[in-house]
């Protein structure tokens, strides 16, 4: 699943007439960032949600030919990222997915992130697998770090820690079942990590490279800036 239903409100005023995913950077919609990846790892049906501007989102999406895309349509009313996924259950089944932010862009050298995410992966330990970046190797985060890591690979948030070595990158692999289960309609995908975390069940992975979120003006001007340096 594809984030993309986002108001982007940092964007401005570049999301005044568009949806945040089809900014471009470099001269490429963001939200081909992350699926050209996906697609590359031989994932052949992807589910996008859409609320501003979804009829140019799902224009996009008709004129790829490369696997199905599938619209969950929150037009309604943003449901959160936990939300989101709960409310795409009918398109997404119950077994393992990826989800994705659509406002991510990575240069990874060697094995693409995805395949070593996927190699990670363990459904009898694990409800999520994130992946993790120090914050030395990122961009674009305006947050004081998210996450420790014990040995054994498992997270613990910063909480009321005043920072923390790990940004939390917006690429996971997610048993969605737990999503699916919580009551409530609108709410955060963070809501059911720390849950996780609770028991021992959120993992994190960690992967070399440029890791860059593209949440503003600024940050789009600095990822294209330093796409030109780092191609691939």
């Amino acid at each position: 699943m594809v984030m993309a239903a986002g108001l982007g409100t940092r964007m401005r005023p570049l999301t005044d007439s568009m949806p945040k995913a089809l900014i471009a950077v470099a001269g490429k919609p963001l939200i081909d960032f992350v699926i050209d990846p996906l697609v590359a790892a031989g994932v052949q049906r992807i589910v996008v949600n859409v609320h501003a501007f979804a009829d140019q989102l799902e224009g996009h999406l008709r004129r790829r030919k490369d696997a199905e895309y599938l619209i969950s349509d929150e037009r309604g009313g943003l449901l959160e990222t936990g939300g989101g996924v709960k409310h795409a259950q009918a398109l997404l089944g119950d077994e393992p997915i990826f989800v994705c932010n659509s406002d991510y862009i990575w240069r990874k050298p060697g094995q693409p992130a995805l395949t070593t995410l996927v190699d990670a992966w363990d459904p009898a330990r694990m409800d999520a697998l994130v992946v993790v970046i120090p914050k030395a190797r990122t961009m674009g985060f305006d947050t004081p770090g998210d996450f420790f890591q014990a040995p054994d690979g498992t997270l613990t948030h910063r909480g009321d820690r005043p920072e923390a070595p790990l940004h939390a990158f917006g690429i996971e692999i997610l048993d969605p079942r737990p999503v699916y289960a919580d009551p409530r309609q609108r709410f955060s995908l963070r809501d059911i990590w720390f849950a996780s975390a609770d028991r021992r069940r959120l993992f994190g992975l960690q992967l070399d490279g440029l890791w860059m979120q593209v949440g503003d003006p600024a940050a789009r001007e600095a990822a294209e800036e330093r796409l030109k340096d780092t191609p691939g």
